[in-house]
Formats: structure tokens, C-alpha cells, sequence
């Protein structure tokens, strides 16, 4: 849509505007988007002429244009009309953010929200705007007049921003609370009898003068015109503070006029530049801004609206809320200049006088921090004599060192709220780090102090801080670690002695088994840290980890509390324990009752994402000096699995589940807040460290790796049963509501995926004829043929224990020498078939996706295919690094089998296109997709042709 261009359409009420999107060479507008119309345009006809041309236009309402053109407009190769009412959007969009909506009625009565009131920035960036309206963009003739007329720029673009506001406030839930109500629904409302009320707030919209308040301390203004400064002592003067009424010429924002001087008779020239409606427009203005701020009111009744004398509390009111509401209503707010703004509060947390000067065991460190407010004037702290003069304040000015300064009653409650409050040495920690801190539902800045600020400038950048306090290789380490690894050794050291937990979050193969037995065997050197430590991981890992510690750790005792007759008998200072998940779960009381433990490992820690499961439970109640996560996926779906992570590791850290949820989840994942993600990732950088193999200096030695998707078509057979599965599915699911439908959806895709692999897997037959029916079968045939004839290896990952069985006995029966692993697989059973496949007896290995998506070794395979797709691309990643990691020393190529014109050839679009998009929105699963409407689900599933 962005190569296109784009003029708007107009209408009343001004939401049924529309955008029509046209090629200007003559070609069809895109497919399948908008209406389908004929729309007549101005283009340039011979010398210095022009002719109406017919055109062949998409046409989208307004508010389905507005995403499509702010996208436009920073697009490559944009037309300059597409671009030109990109800005408009983003122009009107602001405008409603900032609250510039007033309500009207439209030329045919109904009921209509416009852009406005606008001030003199908002008028200059209209008009700077429409100055550049290129001639596409106003390219539809004005309907009736000959010669050709045009519609002119700053008109057009003035109903096109009134059109994106007419629709905003029409949100599903503002039409449900109030039904059919005027300036809520969607449907016009017609009001002819409010027609002139609509004109007063019109006029007040358009007037040529701009309102203000200039505010006057009659002892400070005339101590400052005798040339005494501002320090003159007003003692208690009672004098009060005057509000002046300004005058601001919208066309000349530089003449500005008392109203007093206007109603007085100003001279001819001033008269003249604001014109003679400017008294009319003033009182208009006056009467919509009373209504945000009572006390104009008095304006409205006297001769002359000159101004009037304010009380305290009511100059106060100016320093808040009021303020705000007044410049909403388009008036601005303008305080002496002698008096000094620059009050300023913010947060400090800091030790109490009683703690330690050094640093201590940060978690034994109970109640040691306090919150307090410090309030000072420009770079310096109010002293408590001045607090309490602040505090006791009765008037918006107080006198500060030498000089008089504006008092927010806000700052004022906070100098009677001074005294310290306890903070919990987790959220002190918090606030140091991210610089924020939430004091009674508000978040304000905050300092650190004391051995805090010490902490968070020691642990704040991971990496950097490992490079200041390096952490030699243990002596009884039997292995040479890299660079990163040693830093990563570092970073492990320093967060678990100051009694913190951590997530290691590398990338699957650089090594995280290997560093943390060096960190075991590190901390066995230290009387306070030695222990057994407990590792909990995944079946299928228990090998390679008792492998892994008797080659980097000879002579360190490992035993497998696993199985019948698994014992914690005797155990040994510097143990290693290894246990499963669901082990650990069923004997969580005995594996508790051991410790405390030295160190309590989490391997692939993703297990326990969901914090409500009961293995996350479990996990929770056996106690260590150190817990530490492994992981190479720390965030698979959403923000929450972040949150149980670090909640086990370092428990309190994040708050509660649903604060969080509230305070960072909603905002990172739903609107891409950048300041909520920045302030996030500062409270979790020091807890998480993250390298990728593709990070500068990480893995240099890794050979290169190749990712393709294979594009193969659907047989005759496959495709038949596709359009009928399709056809039958969306009939149902039309007809269906809540969760009844949600299950209906993931029933259809799944089907649809099974018919993609092959029909016998979606026919569940007993005994398929399985050669020459899956387009898919076929072309892993000719792969694996290559393959094989390269004397290499290959892993087939399928997320499908039967389409596995398929392809099994399909490669038995060619006599291709093969191997299945999958859930049931017992470990010694699993075991022997990693040593088999990296010997090179069994070339190609077939993998259940759930069961050997982590956790093996396989660096013997140069290939990886990737039978069907997984609907989280992190999943696959974790799959691919079974063959692509630390040791691999021959390139990679990963192959994914797509078919053409399926389901799977638009999710395989969208991850190629959009790939951290995919990973947020997918990686909930189908469960995302069941949310999609029944036009946006049958678009999805549809079977298309090859090449649309």
C-alpha cells in the first residue's frame, strides 16, 4: 500500500471518511484489502494541464487507513501522498493524545468529535504540513464546478484529522456502557436542536486569538520593576496573586495584548491584526475554560474581562490539576518570572545510620534500607529548618534561599511526609538499579546511596564487571575455558557470594554445564559457600551431566538420585547430586530435608516457567545457599516466565506475579512501552546474563550455518482432503462462540498440519500404504539420498510421534539405517543412541521435538530438517543447536519443509517477515490464533494456488 497513492475522502459525519489507495501507473490496487472502487483523479495532461482520469482505487475507512499510513510513511520507496498522509495520522493522533477533541455537530446535524482547541504550535504544524500536501494527495476534483477545483490542502487535511478524531472515542467499550448515546456510537446521532451550542464551541475551536493567564504577585512584580530583585522580603503580606487575561493573535503568535487594553481601545493596528470577532472569540474561550476551572466564572460577568484576584488555595489549584485542564481547554498558564521553579523532589534509599559501612551479605541484610524524600533547589538539599518552613507553607511561595520559589502542593505533602520508610533490602535494590521506585502507587525517580550504590555499580553490567574482578579457572577444573566462559565463571562468583541468585541464559552449546562445575568447584575453596550441590534437570540430560563432571571434575563424587533405590545417604561436602524434574517433584520433603544444599541447580529451567505448576512448587521449598538457572530459552512465550525464573533464583526481586504483570508485562508486550522495557531490562541485566553464539568473540570457531525452507506442493490426495477438512471445520466454527470455538480452531489447524505431513498420520490408518502420498515424504527422500551419499549425518526433528513412525518404517523399508528417539525413550536406552549416531552408525537420527529438543549433544549431524513447524521459532532454535554448537566443526545446513499455499506457508512467511513479532504473538501457539476473526482464520487456512 505504501508504493501507492493516497487522497482522502471526506464525508459526513466525518468517521465515514475514507482513504482510496490507487497505482499511479495505471496498475490494480493490492488484492484482497478495502473496497474494490472506481474513483475519479486530477493528473497533469499535456503543457501546463490537467484532465479527470478513472482509476481503479482500494478504498479503506479512515480509521483502517490510519495504522496502514503512520506505517507508510517511514517506508522505503513510499509514494509522497501514501507518506504525506502518514503524517497526518501521526499528526492527528497526537493531537487526541493530548486531549485536542471537542465535540460538534457535523454539516448534516449528527453528532461529531474534532481535532481541537489548537494552539499556536498546533496551528503552525497544520499549516506547515498542508503547505506540503504533494498533488496526489488532493488529487479528487471538488464534485460540480467547472472549470476543475481542487480541494484546498489546509481544508482537506483539517477534515481528515477531524475524521481520525470523530472515530477514536468510539472504542467497543465506550459503545457498550453507553449504548446509542450521542458521540459514543458508531451510528450518527443527529442533533439539529444542540446546533448552537455546536456553533459556540466551533467558533471557540477556530477563533483567531489564542487565551491566556499571566499571574501577578503585586509586592514581587513591583519589587522587580523598582529594581529590587527577588529577594525582597514579602513577609506576610497577604497581598493576593492576580490572573491577567492575555491575548495571542493566532496568525501573528508574536503580538500578544491585555484584554483589558482590547475592551479599552487598543490602538487601530493591534484592532486591526486580531479582527473584529476577536471580543466574541475571548468571551467563548473564557466560557469553555470555565468550565474546566470555576473560578472564571467571574470573568464572564463583568464589562470588561480583564482579570481577577485569586486566593491561595486557588493560586495553589494553578500549580496542578487545574493547569492541565485549562491548557486542555486551550488556555496556557503563565507564573512571574522573579519566582523560582526549580523546587525539585525525588527519592533517596539509603542505609539506615545503624547499618554497616561495608558492604554485607546482601540478603542477611534485613531492614537496613530506608526511603526518604529529598527536596531541593536546583542542586542543593533543603536543610530540615527549611524543610519545616516548606512543610508549614500556607501560600504557593516560600521564601528559599534568598529568593522566592513556586511551592507544588504536591512537594509540600511530601516535606510533611519526610520521615524514612523501611524498604526490603530486594526492592532498595530495585530502586538502585532501574532508578525508580513505586511509593504509594506512584513512580518516582530515586538515588542510591552507601554500600547500596556500591552494590548496584558492582553488578549493574554483567560483562563489565567480571572484566574488573576476573575469577581464575579452580585447580581442580580438568578443562581450558574460553574467555566468555571465564567471565561467565566471574559474574557466577560474585552474584552467589553476595548471597544472590542468577540465571546463566546462554545460548544452547556454549558451554553452561562445563562453567558451572567450575563455579562448584570454586565455591568448595570457600568454607561459607562449600556444600553438595543439587542439580535438577531433564531426563535425557542425566548422562551427559554425570559424563560432564567426571571429565572437567575427576575425582568429584556425582551420584543419580533417580529410580528405584535412589539414596542421599553419606553425602559428600563437595557432591554433585543429579536428579529429574519429576523426581525432584515426588521426593521434594527428602531432597529438602538433605540440605541446606551448597548450590541448588535449575538445568533447562524453562521446565518450571509456569510458577503455579507443582514441579515449580516443589522446586521452591528445597533450600540452598545459592540457587542458579540454566537456560538457554529464559523467555519462550510471554514476560510472566521471565518473572518465575527470577522469582526462584532471587525471590522478591520482581515483586509479586501480578504487580509485575501490571507494571512491566502489559506494557512491554501489548504496547512495546520503550521506557517500561528499558527500565526492566536495568532491574534484570545483573541477574541474567545472556550470550548468543552470533555475539562479536563468543564462538569465532563456529562454522557458518545455512537456514532454508524446502517449498514442496501437495499431492492430489492431500490437497483434496485439505479443502475438505477446511470447508466441513469453518462451517462449525461459524457457528460456534467462547470456548467451544477456541477448541474447534486448534482441532483445524492440527488437522491441517497432520494432512500436510501426510494423510496417513491425519487418517490414523493401521497400515498405510505410505510411499507416493505426501509431497513432504517425498522430498526428505531426496535429502536424505544427497545426504547420504555425502557420507554425512542428519537429525529430522517432528513434533509428531506417529508422522515419526511413518517416516521409520518408510526408511526401514528403503533399507536407510535409522534411529527414533522420543518421550518414552528410557535414559540408558537414550543414552547409547547419542553414542551410536555420533560413532556413525545410525546416520540419520529421528527426534521427537519435545522430547529431544534440549539437552543432546549431537554434533556429528551436518544437516537439520525440520519436518513440520513449530509455532514458537525459539522451540526450532533449540532443536537446530542439538547439531550446531561448541564442537561442531563442520557448517550447518537446516532445512525446513514447508508446503505450498498451506497454513504453514503463512506462519513460515510471517516468521521469515516478522520475526520478533512471531516470537511474541506465536509463541503462545495455536492458542493465539484462536482468537482470530472467521475472515482472518479462513485467509490463514486457506488453500491457494502456488504463487499468490
Amino acid at each position: 500500500m505504501a508504493g501507492c497513492a493516497a487522497v482522502f475522502l471526506p464525508a459526513d459525519p466525518p468517521r465515514a471518511g475514507r482513504v482510496a489507495f490507487w497505482h499511479p501507473d495505471g496498475a490494480a490496487p493490492p488484492d484482497g484489502v478495502g473496497e474494490a472502487e472506481e474513483v475519479t483523479v486530477v493528473r497533469p495532461h499535456g503543457a501546463g494541464g490537467a484532465r479527470r482520469h478513472t482509476v481503479r482505487a482500494a478504498v479503506l475507512p479512515v480509521q483502517q487507513a490510519v495504522p496502514v499510513l503512520s506505517r507508510a510513511r517511514a517506508r522505503a520507496g513510499a509514494t509522497p501522498s501514501a507518506a504525506f498522509w502518514g503524517a497526518g495520522a501521526v499528526l492527528a493522533l497526537q493531537l487526541a493524545a493530548r486531549g485536542r477533541l471537542l465535540p460538534g455537530l457535523s454539516a448534516a446535524d449528527a453528532d461529531a468529535w474534532r481535532v481541537g482547541p489548537l494552539g499556536a504550535d498546533d496551528v503552525r504544524r497544520l499549516r506547515e504540513l498542508a503547505a506540503a500536501m504533494p498533488p496526489e494527495a488532493h488529487a479528487v476534483p471538488l464534485p460540480g464546478l467547472t472549470p476543475l477545483h481542487l480541494p484546498e490542502p489546509e481544508a482537506l487535511l483539517r477534515s481528515f484529522l477531524d475524521a481520525v478524531a470523530d472515530g477514536l472515542p468510539r472504542s467497543p467499550t465506550a459503545r457498550i456502557a453507553a449504548g446509542a448515546a450521542p458521540y459514543a456510537a458508531p451510528e450518527p446521532v443527529r442533533l439539529p436542536e444542540q446546533r448552537g451550542w455546536a456553533a459556540e464551541v466551533a467558533a471557540g475551536q477556530d477563533a483567531g486569538v489564542r487565551v491566556s493567564l499571566r499571574l501577578e504577585l503585586p509586592g514581587l512584580t513591583e519589587a522587580a520593576a523598582q529594581g529590587a530583585g527577588p529577594a525582597m522580603d514579602l513577609g506576610d503580606d497577604d497581598a493576593p496573586f492576580r490572573a491577567v487575561v492575555q491575548l495571542h493573535s493566532l496568525a501573528d503568535p508574536t503580538l500578544v495584548v491585555d484584554a483589558a487594553a482590547l475592551w479599552a481601545g487598543a490602538a487601530p493596528a493591534v484592532e486591526d491584526a486580531f479582527g473584529p470577532r476577536t471580543r466574541v472569540d475571548t468571551l467563548l474561550t473564557l466560557r469553555r475554560a470555565a468550565r474546566a476551572w470555576q473560578p472564571l466564572t467571574r470573568l464572564l460577568g463583568a464589562a470588561v474581562p480583564g482579570g481577577l484576584e485569586l486566593s491561595d488555595a486557588e493560586a495553589q489549584e494553578l500549580l496542578g490539576e487545574a493547569a492541565a485542564r485549562l491548557a486542555a481547554a486551550g488556555v496556557e498558564v503563565h507564573w512571574p518570572r522573579e519566582l523560582a521553579r526549580e523546587l525539585t523532589a525525588h527519592g533517596i534509599v539509603e542505609p539506615t545510620p545503624q547499618a554497616a559501612s561495608d558492604l554485607p551479605g546482601f540478603l542477611s541484610a534485613e531492614e537496613l534500607l530506608t526511603f526518604r524524600w529529598r527536596l531541593a533547589v536546583g542542586d542543593r538539599e533543603l536543610t530540615e529548618e527549611e524543610l519545616d518552613r516548606l512543610a508549614e507553607a500556607h501560600r504557593p511561595v516560600v521564601r528559599l534561599r534568598d529568593q522566592w520559589v513556586l511551592v507544588d502542593p504536591e512537594l509540600v505533602r511530601r516535606a510533611r511526609e519526610r520521615q524514612r520508610r523501611p524498604l526490603t533490602t530486594l526492592d532498595a535494590l530495585g530502586a538502585a538499579l532501574t532508578g525508580t521506585a513505586e511509593v504509594g502507587g506512584e513512580t518516582v525517580a530515586v538515588d542510591a546511596s552507601g554500600w547500596l550504590a556500591e552494590l548496584r555499580d558492582r553488578i549493574a553490567d554483567p560483562e563489565a564487571a567480571a572484566r574488573r574482578e576476573p575469577v581464575g579457572p579452580p585447580a581442580a577444573l580438568a578443562a581450558t575455558l574460553r574467555d566468555y566462559q571465564l567471565r561467565g565463571l566471574a559474574w557466577l562468583h560474585r552474584m552467589t557470594s553476595l548471597g544472590l541468585g542468577c540465571c546463566l541464559a546462554d545460548d544452547m552449546g556454549l558451554g553452561k554445564t562445563v562453567t558451572l562445575i567450575a563455579l562448584h568447584l570454586h565455591r568448595q575453596q570457600e568454607p561459607s559457600a562449600a556444600g553438595p550441590t543439587l542439580v535438577v534437570c531433564p531426563t535425557s540430560l542425566l548422562g551427559n551431566w554425570q559424563r560432564e563432571i567426571e571429565r572437567f571434575a575427576p575425582g568429584t563424587p556425582v551420584r543419580r538420585f533417580h529410580g528405584a533405590g535412589r539414596d542421599l545417604d553419606e553425602l559428600a561436602e563437595g557432591e554433585f547430586v543429579l536428579t529429574t524434574y519429576g523426581t525432584m517433584r515426588l521426593d521434594a520433603e527428602r531432597l529438602a530435608a538433605a540440605g541446606p544444599w551448597g548450590m541448588v541447580v535449575a538445568d533447562e529451567a524453562q521446565h518450571v516457567k509456569n510458577p503455579r505448576s507443582a514441579t515449580a512448587r516443589a522446586l521452591r521449598t528445597i533450600g540452598g545457599r545459592a540457587r542458579v538457572a540454566l537456560t538457554g530459552t529464559p523467555v519462550e512465550n510471554n514476560l510472566s516466565e521471565l518473572w518465575a525464573l527470577l522469582d526462584w533464583t532471587t525471590p522478591g526481586l520482581l515483586g509479586p506475579l501480578k504487580s509485575f504483570r501490571e507494571r512491566y508485562a502489559r506494557a512491554v508486550e501489548g504496547e512495546l512501552d520503550r521506557a517500561t522495557a528499558d527500565r526492566l531490562a536495568r532491574l534484570v541485566r545483573p541477574f541474567l546474563l545472556r550470550r548468543r553464539k552470533s555475539d562479536p568473540g563468543i564462538a569465532p570457531e563456529l562454522p557458518p550455518k545455512t537456514e532454508t525452507d524446502r517449498v514442496v506442493a501437495l499431492t492430489r490426495e492431500q490437497a483434496a482432503l485439505y479443502e475438505a477438512v477446511v470447508r466441513e471445520a469453518m462451517g462449525e466454527i461459524r457457528a460456534a462462540e467462547g470456548i467451544a470455538r477456541r477448541g474447534l480452531v486448534v482441532k483445524l489447524l492440527t488437522a491441517l498440519k497432520q494432512i500436510c505431513n501426510h494423510p496417513a498420520q491425519f487418517l490414523k490408518e493401521q497400515r498405510p500404504r505410505i510411499a507416493d502420498r505426501s509431497g513432504k515424504l517425498e522430498l526428505l527422500d531426496e535429502l536424505l539420498d544427497t545426504v547420504l551419499a555425502e557420507d554425512a549425518a542428519v537429525l529430522v526433528f517432528t513434533q509428531y510421534v506417529r508422522m515419526a513412525r511413518l517416516i521409520e518404517a518408510h526408511l526401514a523399508a528403503r533399507g536407510v539405517p535409522a534411529q527414533f528417539l522420543h518421550g518414552g525413550t528410557p535414559v540408558k536406552r537414550r543414552e547409547e543412541m547419542v553414542r551410536r549416531f555420533q560413532e556413525g552408525a545410525a546416520p540419520v537420527f529421528l527426534l521427537s521435538l519435545k522430547a529431544a529438543g534440549t539437552g543432546l549433544n549431537l554434533t556429528r549431524a551436518e544437516h537439520v530438517v525440520h519436518y513440520d513447524r513449530w509455532w514458537n521459532p525459539a522451540v526450532e532454535d533449540q532443536a537446530t543447536d542439538r547439531a550446531y554448537r561448541i564442537g561442531q566443526t563442520q557448517p550447518v545446513q537446516v532445512h525446513r519443509l514447508v508446503t505450498e499455499g498451506t497454513v504453514e506457508d503463512r506462519i513460515a512467511e510471517l516468521l521469515r517477515r516478522k520475526r520478533q513479532l512471531a516470537d511474541a504473538v506465536l509463541g503462545a501457539g495455536e492458542a493465539a490464533l484462536t482468537e482470530l476473526s472467521d475472515a482472518e482464520l479462513a485467509d490463514l487456512v486457506e488453500l491457494r494456488e502456488a504463487g499468490r
